[in-house]
């Protein structure tokens, strides 16, 4: 009887070791990006997808951001690769690479996926219809302002329906050149200057005409010439960034990515800047809706080699979704996704500006794309900010130089 006892219970041992390797043996989802040691959203979204999907584990193949551009490609072209998905920093990455064959169509899953939340931003990456990747991130445009300049000067503090030219007078009242106060803050980029002609409507920096900018270069140097703002020249020599330009306490009012939210909290947390902020959406032309903006996306795409197609799906489709916008915007950074749960999460971060119309900018009506997809936007790209250099360098006029844009542009395609 012991004996059998004995076979039996050495009979169950091995069953049950043969057992372990295939309980415990996860399906692995190998997602190709960038950083991904250094770059805190993937690591809540890692960890938030693997608690809500157990028995997947997501395993990053982390490649240098600087050598993206290329590697990314040469990954894909490998024949035996079967990486399953990977992130898209640039849209015109994703239209390359749907070109090459590389890229999966999404026709299969999109039906029924609700994209409303996106606000049409995933159109982006649509080649002829079809989708190739679902957006996940979106760094729009906010203004950020400094309370204690505006209490100092008795002045409202920025609302989210605020036109330019509202926004020209505000900055004008809060200077005050005795104190080195300036009413806001333009960095040398052709972005904070005139990208504003491109929101909340269909005129993109591609079109091939650029009168739509002058209203935005006159506002810029009617600023500067006030001395409500920082000389493009002078700040050109100083190399001032715009973050220490913010954290210095002397600005009031500042147009930038709303990336500048972390750096801002961060600087504070590590005692390096100390001022009392808040947000406000960015101002906005007479006839287009407050709220509206511009920005970059960063995207997820399933790979036409990958052998976990459907599993891909799943994970993609959650990046770019509610929850999975909840884990990106719980380390304070912005996800595609738009909705008034995630405006919580993102304004439950720790050092987030504790007031309502901070918390109502994280809700923008629409967001452009800074630059599209385009033929020739490369050397379209070359030729404005040339000529945007030079009028910001007071070396031509406004006029002039969006004529020499008109023309250099219009050169390129005859």
């Amino acid at each position: 009887m012991k004996k059998m006892l004995s076979v039996l219970l050495a009979a169950l041992m091995m069953v049950s070791l043969l057992a372990v390797p295939a309980l415990a043996e996860d399906q692995v989802l190998t997602v190709v990006t960038w950083d991904a040691t250094t770059t805190p959203y993937l690591t809540a979204q890692k960890e938030a997808f693997e608690a809500s999907h157990p028995g997947v584990k997501i395993e990053y193949i982390d490649v240098d951001a600087a050598d993206w551009p290329t590697k990314a490609p040469s990954i894909l072209a490998q024949p035996n690769d079967k990486s399953d998905v990977f992130m898209i920093k640039e849209i015109d990455q994703l239209i390359n690479w749907q070109a090459q064959g590389y890229a999966a169509p999404l026709t299969d899953y999109i039906d029924g996926y609700d994209m409303s939340g996106f606000l049409g931003t995933e159109a982006n990456y649509a080649v002829d219809g079809v989708q190739y990747a679902i957006p996940f991130r979106s760094d729009f445009w906010v203004l950020f302002y400094n309370k204690d300049l505006f209490d100092a000067a008795g002045v409202a503090y920025p609302t989210n329906d605020l036109t330019w030219d509202q926004y020209a007078e505000l900055a004008k009242k809060l200077t005050d050149k005795d104190k080195g106060v300036y009413g806001t803050h333009y960095h040398t980029w052709l972005s904070t200057v005139v990208n504003w002609a491109v929101c909340g409507t269909d005129y993109t920096l591609a079109d091939g005409k650029y009168d739509n900018l002058l209203y935005f270069y006159k506002l810029y140097q009617d600023l500067e010439d006030s001395g409500a703002c920082m000389a493009y020249d002078e700040l050109k020599a100083s190399g001032l960034k715009y973050a220490a330009a913010f954290e210095n306490g002397n600005v009031a009012m500042l147009p930038m990515g709303y990336w500048l939210v972390s750096t801002v909290i961060g600087d504070i947390k590590a005692g390096n800047a100390s001022l009392n902020w808040g947000i406000a959406a960015v101002p906005h032309a007479d006839g287009v809706a407050a709220g509206s903006s511009f920005g970059n996306l960063t995207g997820a795409m399933i790979s036409a080699k990958s052998e976990q197609k459907d599993l891909a799906w799943e994970y993609i489709s959650w990046l770019g979704g509610p929850e999975g916008a909840k884990a990106t915007a719980s380390v304070g950074a912005r996800p595609a996704w738009v909705s008034a749960e995630v405006a919580d999460v993102m304004a439950s971060v720790d050092g987030f500006p504790a007031d309502e119309n901070s918390k109502g900018a994280l809700l923008p009506a629409s967001v452009a794309m800074e630059w599209p997809v385009a033929d020739k936007v490369a050397d379209i790209k070359t030729i404005v900010n040339d000529e945007h250099s030079l009028i910001m360098a007071r070396e031509i006029t406004p006029e002039e130089g969006i004529e020499e844009m008109n023309e250099r542009v219009a050169e390129l395609f005859n």
